[in-house]
């Protein structure tokens, strides 16, 4: 997967679905999935329907980034 860029994660929304957060954090689809089913997933992971979520916050915060400074980490 191609990693995120800095406009993409400044303009990242409260909640984003499971395979972006993946896509975040350089894990692939299955390993997501996987994590997800065991419960081991880094990060909060909420099950809306048959579908998954990730607060935003708690993934940028597992990264170590805010939107205020995610330019230095993320480059330019």
């Amino acid at each position: 997967m191609k990693p995120l860029t800095l406009a993409e994660v400044q303009a990242l929304p409260a909640v984003v679905p499971l395979l972006l957060a993946a896509r975040a954090l350089g894990l692939s689809r299955n390993t997501a999935y996987r994590l997800v089913q065991r419960d081991e997933f880094p990060c909060r992971v909420i099950r809306v329907g048959d579908t998954y979520r990730v607060p935003t916050s708690e993934l940028l915060c597992l990264i170590g980034v805010d939107r205020d400074n995610a330019r230095s980490v993320f480059g330019s």
